[in-house]
C-alpha cells in the first residue's frame, strides 16, 4: 500500500508521513550510518528531514553543528536536494549561545551558517526552536521576512512556543503582513497526550497548522523494549524513561503489544501509526539508529488500525 503524501499546514510542502529525526546524526550514530540512515530513508519514498542548528551541542566536546554538517555532506555527494525537505531551527542553546535568541541580526546570521553547513540554497522549513522572551514577536517575524524575500527559507514553523505566543505570533503576522507559522512541532505520543491534546490542538486545528509530533515513542518507552525498571538500569535515557514504569504506562504497553501482535508489526510502529490516526497531526518524527529499525518504523504508515484497536490505545492511555 502506498501511503499518500501530505501537505505540511498551508504550506506547498508534501511529503510521505513519516520526518526523520536529525539529532542522532554525530551522536549516537557516526557519519557512515546516518549516510547509509538517509539513503534508506528516502529510498523507501520519505523526503522531510528535520534537524536543528544545535544538534548535538549536548554531548560534551560537541558545538550544536553536528547534525546540519553531517547531512550536509551526504547532500553534497547524493546530488539529491530535489527529492528530499529540509527542516531546521534556530533560537535553542548551542555552544555559542547560552540562552534562547530570536533576535533579528542573531536570525540573519544564524541561517548563513545553516546554510553553509547543510549545503543548500534554501531551507524548507525554518522553526524558532525555543521562544525568546526578549525579543519582541514582529523582530523575530521581520528577519523571517527578509529571508523568505531573499530566498533563504521558504516556511515557518514553531518549536516550543507556548500556544499563547503562538497565536500572538499569528496575529502579529496577519496585522503585520509579516509571515505566519505554518506549523508546529509539539511532544506528543501515547504517553504523552495531554499537553498537546489540551493546550495545542485547538489552536492547530483553527489556523490550518501543519503538526510534526517529536518524541514520538516517548524516549524509546512505547517500542516495548523495556517493560520494567530493571530494564533500564544501563540505559542513557533512564531519566526519561523511570517515571513511566506506572500502572497506567503499563497499560499502554500490553495494549500496543497485543495490536502488535494482530498487526504483525512491531509496538513502535503501532505506537506512530496511532499519532498518525489523529487527524490534527500532520506526521510524526521518528529516529532511527539501524536500517532494521527504520523499516520497522516505516511500516507506521501502512498500518491500518480498526476502531477497535484506536479504542483500546485511546482507552489505555487516558488521562
Amino acid at each position: 500500500m502506498i501511503m499518500e503524501k501530505v501537505k505540511l499546514g498551508n504550506s506547498e510542502i508534501e511529503f510521505k508521513p513519516l520526518v526523520f529525526g536529525g539529532n542522532v546524526f554525530g551522536w549516537t550514530v557516526d557519519e557512515k550510518q546516518s549516510f547509509a540512515l538517509l539513503d534508506s530513508f528516502v529510498d523507501m519514498g520519505f523526503s522531510l528531514i528535520d534537524t536543528s542548528n544545535n544538534y548535538s551541542h549536548w554531548v560534551p566536546g560537541h558545538s550544536g553543528s553536528e547534525s546540519e554538517t553531517i547531512i550536509g555532506k551526504w547532500i553534497s555527494q547524493r546530488d539529491i536536494r530535489d527529492k528530499i525537505q529540509i527542516a531546521t531551527k534556530v533560537g535553542g542553546r548551542r555552544m555559542d549561545n547560552s540562552k534562547p535568541n530570536l533576535k533579528k541580526e542573531y536570525i540573519i546570521k544564524s541561517v548563513e551558517d545553516s546554510l553553509l553547513r547543510l549545503n543548500v540554497d534554501t531551507i524548507d522549513l525554518y522553526q524558532s526552536h525555543h521562544d525568546d522572551l526578549t525579543t519582541g514577536i514582529d523582530e523575530t517575524l521581520e528577519a523571517y521576512h527578509h529571508l523568505i524575500q531573499t530566498g533563504k527559507i521558504k516556511w515557518i514553523g514553531a518549536s516550543n512556543l507556548s500556544p499563547e505566543r503562538i497565536a500572538e505570533s499569528l496575529r502579529i503576522a496577519e496585522e503585520h503582513n509579516l509571515p505566519a507559522y505554518i506549523a508546529i512541532q509539539p511532544e506528543y505520543n501515547l504517553y504523552d497526550r495531554v499537553k498537546y491534546e489540551e493546550q495545542y490542538e485547538q489552536l492547530a486545528i483553527d489556523n490550518h497548522l501543519g503538526v510534526i509530533s517529536y518524541y514520538s515513542l516517548a524516549s524509546g518507552f512505547l517500542s516495548g523494549k523495556y517493560r520494567s525498571l530493571d530494564d533500564i538500569k544501563e540505559v542513557k535515557r533512564y531519566d526519561a524513561l523511570k517515571n513511566r514504569f506506572n500502572a497506567r504506562g503499563l497499560r499502554i504497553l500490553d495494549a500496543l503489544a497485543e495490536i502488535a501482535h494482530s498487526q504483525q508489526a512491531s509496538m513502535s510502529a503501532i505506537a506512530l501509526a496511532w499519532i498518525l490516526h489523529r487527524p490534527s497531526v500532520t506526521a510524526p518524527i521518528v529516529s532511527a539508529t539501524s536500517i532494521q529499525q527504520l523499516e520497522e518504523l516505516s511500516r507506521a504508515v501502512e498500518i491500518k488500525l480498526t476502531p477497535e484497536e484506536c479504542y483500546l490505545l485511546d482507552k489505555a492511555s487516558a488521562y
